[in-house]
Formats: structure tokens, C-alpha cells, sequence
């Protein structure tokens, strides 16, 4: 078999529909813009990024992978939707950010050409886009170094999620396209915890991210029951 089935076609198709409105903050990837400050400093308080070689995985249009080149790491972008890709790299030519490179490969593939390569590893709202999630936190666990950093992102699956990842997000208040998400998709952060020990990593930290549709603010707290946040690290040689 191919080196990047770990994919689905309508994913990839869905997101590169849409390429063109990545770095538009008005766009249907507003959310996206609203919550990576909260994702940045989270990440960098735990693992700082300055100096650091930093793999983002699923990277999309660049939008977390740009923002910890601009905090000081030398940072490579990995997904599989070209038009996604080359979004992210047009952006990164005229915004002239520093240190960044992109490449179009599979979390699986880079695995084995390049293990125990990076400091730190991000995959951000991504698991729940593929058809095996833990061949993707065990590829994301080759590929960092001994006692190097992995953090996850994702939606947890329960009643509350699918009433406001799914059903308030996407056709109530419209934050997102219809169709982003699929329920039957979404992971509860134990089953991303166990994920995480088969793979060979300690999980350390869990955050909850909230959102306020009255304000349009949001907040990282411990609340878990929708979108969450993994910490995680491979414990050192």
C-alpha cells in the first residue's frame, strides 16, 4: 500500500475547497485565527519554541505552523492538500516569515525517513480528519527526539460536543462550514490518551478550550467535554 493512505479523499478535497480563504480572518477559518494565540502560548509555555526544531503536523495553510516560526523555531509544515500547502508557502514568501519550510508528505512517511528528528511535534484539529488517528500519534512519536514534546488537539465525542462542535458551530452560528466534522469521527480524550501510552508517550497535560458565542471570546480552562488539548512527551533516551 501507498505510504500516505492514512487519508481520506473528501477530507482532503473539503479543505482545499476552501484554500484560498486560509489567511482571510473573516473567512470560514476564523476560529482558526481566534484560537492560535491560545494554542501558541500553551505550546510554548510547555516546550519554548525559540531555537527549537518543530514538526507541524497536518499544518493546512500555515496558520499555528507561521506563528512559532515568528516565535523563534525553524519550523516544517507537513499535509497532503496541495492547495492547502502552497497557500502556506505563497503566505510565508510575502510575509517574509523567518525559518519555515513546507512539505507535502505524510506524518507516516517523514516517520521513517527522518525519525527522532524534531524538538517538538504540534497536530492541531486533525486527528479527527483520518481514517486511523493512531497511526498518526505513533507517527508523531517517531519523529520527535527523546524527551521532546507532542501536543494534540481535537474534539472530544459525547452528547455536549455533538451539540456545540457540530450542531451550534457549524449550522446554528455557522463558525464553520457544514460538514467539517463528523461525529462518529471525534475521539474522547481517553481514547487519545491511550493512543498516546501505545505510542510510547507520556501524557502529562489536558486543557479544555471554551467559547463564549455572546462575547466571541475564548479561554483555555479544564473543561474537556468538546474541544481539548494533549500534552505529551516521549520520555528521554
Amino acid at each position: 500500500m501507498s505510504e500516505t493512505v492514512n487519508v481520506d479523499p473528501a477530507e482532503l478535497a473539503k479543505f482545499s475547497d476552501l484554500a484560498h480563504h486560509w489567511w482571510d480572518p473573516d473567512s470560514e477559518f476564523r476560529p482558526l485565527h481566534q484560537i492560535n494565540p491560545l494554542r501558541l502560548d500553551w505550546i510554548d509555555q510547555l516546550a519554548p519554541l525559540k531555537g527549537c526544531t518543530v514538526l507541524d503536523v497536518g499544518c493546512g495553510g500555515g496558520i499555528l505552523a507561521d506563528a512559532m516560526a515568528r516565535k523563534g523555531a525553524q519550523v516544517t509544515g507537513i499535509d497532503l492538500a496541495t492547495k492547502s500547502l502552497r497557500v502556506a508557502q505563497l503566505h510565508a514568501l510575502e510575509t517574509g516569515t523567518p525559518n519555515i519550510s513546507y512539505r507535502e508528505i505524510s506524518a507516516e512517511a517523514l516517520a521513517k525517513e527522518s525519525p527522532a528528528s524534531f524538538d517538538t511535534v504540534t497536530c492541531m484539529e486533525m486527528l479527527e480528519h483520518v481514517p486511523d488517528p493512531q497511526s498518526i500519534v505513533s507517527a508523531c512519536a517517531q519523529l520527535v527526539k527523546p524527551g521532546g514534546w507532542v501536543f494534540f488537539s481535537t474534539i472530544n465525542r459525547n452528547a455536549k460536543a455533538f451539540a456545540m462542535a457540530i450542531v451550534a458551530a457549524e449550522y446554528l452560528l455557522k463558525l464553520l462550514p457544514r460538514g467539517t466534522h463528523e461525529y462518529n469521527k471525534l475521539i474522547r480524550p481517553s481514547e487519545l490518551a491511550l493512543a498516546c501510552r501505545n505510542a510510547g508517550l507520556d501524557v502529562l497535560h489536558t486543557r479544555g478550550m471554551q467559547y463564549n458565542p455572546v462575547t466571541g471570546r475564548y479561554w483555555l480552562d479544564g473543561d474537556t467535554s468538546v474541544n481539548y488539548l494533549l500534552a505529551t512527551r516521549r520520555p528521554a533516551a
